[in-house]
């Protein structure tokens, strides 16, 4: 069985990679660079979790059109990155406009070059509900386009398994399977030392917590 993996360099997209290798997946490893604050540190620790992962390939692209289409904070340095607050409503400034159908529609090309039989990817509504396109409603509207648009044999299934999962519940996963997760990245803010106040540092270090061990990455605050 091959299997095109999302692997941003985050703590999610890793676990699900080593649950697709787990499931007995040979994992072609597909990582985006965006113009992101930290797309130098994303790309080291998808580079490293690959190559611990014995994927037979590493894909790059580049989306360059999202750092020109702009209007979220991980791609335009105007726009602050708000730190974690509390229970925040609405569309949070992180949020790249249809990021994860980009990332879908290309992931799927690759797949049906390959002729790999899944695409993972680790979208997860759980700590992040005001994300529009990690919503299972979505991923089912996706999933009816790669039926419908593609020539795949075998077909293609999107597989999520994290979409309803909370952070901690993805840890715990990941420590059973041994993660790295000293090798990964979340914080949207630095890619040296994590900032500690982005949403993305709080669920992190919320979940370890939880989990009952020590985060390995270092924080600023």
């Amino acid at each position: 069985m091959k299997a095109v993996c999302l692997l941003s360099g985050g703590m999610d997209s890793t676990t699900l990679a080593y649950v697709a290798k787990d499931m007995g997946y040979e994992i072609v490893a597909l990582h985006f660079t965006y113009g992101q604050r930290t797309e130098k540190k994303e790309r080291s620790c998808a580079r490293t979790v690959a190559r611990m992962l014995d994927a037979t390939e590493f894909v790059e692209i580049s989306l360059e059109h999202f750092k020109k289409i702009g209007a979220s904070s991980l791609t335009n340095e105007k726009i602050p990155v708000e730190e974690y607050a509390g229970e925040e409503e609405g569309i949070p400034s992180t949020y790249v406009p249809f990021r994860n159908a980009n990332l879908l529609a290309i992931a799927t090309s690759l797949a049906e070059a390959r002729r790999a039989e899944a695409i993972f990817i680790g979208v997860q509504t759980g700590d992040y509900p005001g994300y529009p396109d990690c919503r299972p409603e979505f991923i089912e509207a996706f999933q009816r386009a790669v039926d419908l648009g593609t020539a795949a044999d075998p077909r293609i299934t999107l597989m999520t398994p994290f979409v309803r999962m909370t952070k901690v519940d993805i840890v715990r996963k990941g420590l059973a399977l041994g993660v790295p997760y000293e090798e990964t990245w979340s914080c949207y803010q630095n890619d040296d030392r994590a900032c500690g106040v982005c949403s993305s540092c709080h669920y992190r270090r919320e979940a370890f917590r939880e989990a009952g061990i020590e985060d390995p990455i270092e924080y600023e605050r």
